[in-house]
């Protein structure tokens, strides 16, 4: 396993060279991720797509939204216990920010979906591995909402696919009991398979 501290200063090292990114390169990498997400079946079909608000320099999903995408886009709302419900939202939908100072869905959580009735999952992420282990920015937001994915056989959905610029890739990365493994990971340049690497 990772220590603490190692993945503390993971974290402060990739999230400063997250920031250090010029505009150009954030827009290049934000048009070329449709591209690598192209090959997953459940981004070209009806269902719930869920993604994030990029926020800290992470790469921006506007341009997967462009024209009309065949799934229901929604956002991430954080819950008093500790998890996640999923609101859909479209381009000038209300918003209010939540306790991180980060945008949501202006929804009551009796109007929001559950972690399990996505069909696909864009998963916002510090660092990763060619595994599918995910460094998170350390709330346990997304393991706790999805850990009913830590059993055996792992259900088919929904596939987590986390969002990543290539950079971000750790290759002394242990993940902890509780993490919960990403099926892909989409970075500006490649798709990986991370259940082909596992």
């Amino acid at each position: 396993m990772t220590s603490p501290d190692t993945r503390d200063q993971q974290r402060r090292d990739l999230r400063a060279r997250r920031r250090a990114l010029g505009a150009a390169e954030r827009m290049a990498a934000a048009l070329a991720l449709p591209q690598r997400l192209r090959p997953l079946p459940s981004l070209s079909q009806p269902g719930y797509v869920a993604g994030y608000w990029a926020m800290d320099g992470e790469l921006s999903l506007h341009a997967l939204l462009m024209g009309q995408p065949p799934f229901v886009y929604c956002l991430p709302c954080l819950r008093e216990d500790g998890s996640l419900g999923f609101a859909p939202w479209r381009t000038g939908d209300p918003l209010r920010s939540n306790r991180y100072g980060i945008p949501e869905p202006d929804l009551e959580r009796t109007s929001q979906l559950e972690p399990e009735q996505m069909h696909c999952v864009l998963v916002p992420l510090v660092g990763f591995d060619r595994r599918g282990g995910r460094l998170g920015a350390g709330g346990g937001y997304y393991d706790r909402s999805f850990a009913f994915l830590n059993t055996v056989p792992r259900p088919a959905s929904p596939q987590l696919v986390g969002i990543a610029y290539g950079f971000q890739q750790l290759e002394d990365f242990a993940p902890e009991p509780w993490d919960v493994a990403l099926d892909y990971v989409a970075t500006e340049r490649e798709l990986i398979d991370c259940r082909a690497a596992a």
